[in-house]
């Protein structure tokens, strides 16, 4: 069963012998994954529970508000995939200016081996923690013989002699970039959201298309991209084109995240859709008409279709 503690309090005896990763984890990247599967494989071999500590808000909101990051998911779903990687219990810990006060050493007797109960670490090569960030892995092992905590260090993923991070896939993303970004992530980019009206002129003059409302912190550069949506409240699927842009053709003012389907959905318009960001197709550009517009579109949903139809091909073969 899986667990999410949002505070120290919360922690009972039951979530106690376990072995801990800690981190943010924002993304959930390829290299996260890694040491997620390996807290799982010590967990098994050693009667552990496999647990990962994290934080909300992210630290740096707390100890440096004007240098954080805008992230890549909302807490909910790093949980979904934590969950996903076999971890069974989550302490997702409330950071405050207090908590980043905390010696090392204190982070490690007070947290983690007093009120977490934890058995085990694992983390990342580069993994800081404590006040200043001022402990490193070197004081962690040392840390760990003191209190008999089981310590291991993972090193850092490349993929194609690029180093998997948070921020390098953050700045693909918001380069447009999304194929690259989804071999990082080891999935597809999406966002996520309640369905919204837009203007109406689409569905008049173009082709219809469903608007998304999100607060995703990052977004894809504007432009279109050859995307999958999926409905949040039921088991539907659909293969689609995305604009993110300000609609240059009819004056646009706002971004927004416009979805084509290129099959027409069953029942009911979707109220809550993920939107998967497959590749990007083109810049987006101002027409000089709606037709023109519409034209192009068909052009993209041509593109969308056929890279679809090779995707097809390249699993049945199991490439």
């Amino acid at each position: 069963m899986f667990r999410v503690y949002r505070g120290l309090d919360e922690i009972g005896p039951e979530a106690r012998h376990s072995i801990v990763s800690i981190g943010n984890f924002d993304g959930v990247h390829a290299g996260h994954r890694r040491i997620f599967r390996r807290v799982v494989e010590l967990g098994r071999e050693r009667g552990w529970k496999p647990s990962v500590l994290t934080f909300d808000p992210h630290p740096a909101k707390v100890v440096a508000p004007e240098r954080a990051p805008k992230l890549l998911n909302t807490p909910e779903e790093r949980l979904e995939f934590m969950q996903a990687e076999g971890i069974e219990q989550v302490f997702m810990l409330p950071f405050d200016k207090a908590f980043s006060e905390q010696t090392p050493e204190a982070f490690v007797s007070d947290v983690l081996v007093e009120r977490v109960g934890a058995k085990g670490v694992l983390v990342g090569e580069n993994f800081r923690f404590g006040k200043r960030q001022s402990g490193d892995v070197a004081l962690l092992r040392q840390l760990g013989e003191k209190y008999g905590l089981y310590v291991e260090v993972t090193p850092g993923v490349q993929l194609r002699g690029r180093p998997v991070s948070s921020s390098e896939v953050r700045r693909l993303v918001i380069a447009g970039a999304v194929s690259a970004a989804c071999r990082l992530l080891e999935r597809p980019y999406f966002l996520q959201g309640a369905v919204v009206h837009g203007h109406g002129i689409g569905s008049r003059q173009t082709v219809p298309t469903l608007n998304l409302a999100t607060e995703a912190g990052v977004i894809p550069a504007t432009g279109v991209y050859i995307t999958r949506t999926r409905d949040l409240e039921a088991e539907r699927v659909w293969e689609s084109i995305t604009n993110v842009g300000y609609r240059p053709t009819f004056d646009g003012q706002g971004l927004t995240v416009e979805t084509f389907l290129l099959s027409p959905f069953d029942g009911n318009t979707p109220q809550r859709i993920r939107v998967e960001f497959l590749r990007r197709v083109r810049d987006e550009r101002k027409f000089e008409s709606p037709d023109a517009l519409k034209k192009q579109i068909m052009i993209d949903v041509g593109r969308a279709t056929a890279y679809f139809r090779r995707r097809k091909r390249l699993v049945s073969k199991g490439l």
